[in-house]
């Protein structure tokens, strides 16, 4: 009899999960993927994906194996299994919406609701004035002190837009094609 992961996910065993004693990396991103969708633990933690979920191929580990292991960047080291840079806002993981990217680039694209407050992603209260600011590489870039949140809002997205297509370019020949695009047509909105 098959154990459901996470009520859900369908293993049965005709692809490896274990190798040199532990999960190996098609396994645990598939855990890993399931309990972010359907884990009521997880949703307390992270309920940003309370609304996620996985398309029925990619509830089958031997599905979700095979394709991984056919996609572009699966097998770098520090690359990032992502559900919505090629669809904005998605919250579906399939073999339609799913790259993987480099966890610089993923940083990069993640929305940030939590913790943000009223002002737009990149602003913050800067006495009567408002700071605008974007994390490179772990670090805080200031990008200037405005008059208004819409004004260091607009500082923020073309920074960032830009910088996006910068790393879009770096990595080019490593990105899948779907990710390349999406990342040079991305474009930073007020309500991100």
């Amino acid at each position: 009899m098959v154990r459901l992961v996470q009520g859900v996910g369908i293993n049965d065993r005709s692809c490896p999960a274990w190798s040199n004693g532990k999960h190996n990396k098609e396994y645990s991103l598939w855990v890993s993927m399931l309990t972010r969708c359907y884990s009521k633990k997880s949703h307390i933690a992270h309920p940003t994906y309370v609304k996620c979920s996985v398309s029925e191929n990619f509830k089958y580990y031997a599905y979700f194996f095979n394709w991984a292991n056919t996609q572009v960047g699966f097998g770098n080291v520090d690359f990032q299994l992502d559900k919505d840079l090629i669809m904005k806002g998605n919250e579906i993981y399939s073999e339609d919406t799913c790259v993987f990217i480099p966890t610089e680039l993923n940083l990069l694209i993640i929305k940030r609701t939590n913790g943000r407050g009223a002002l737009p992603l990149g602003v913050t209260k800067n006495g009567l004035r408002y700071k605008s600011r974007c994390n490179v590489q772990g670090k805080e870039k200031h990008l200037g002190t405005f008059d208004t949140p819409e004004l260091a809002f607009a500082a923020y997205k073309t920074f960032k837009e830009a910088h996006i297509k910068e790393l879009a370019e770096k990595y080019k020949d490593t990105i899948d094609p779907r990710a390349y695009l999406a990342l040079v047509n991305y474009e930073v909105h007020i309500d991100d």
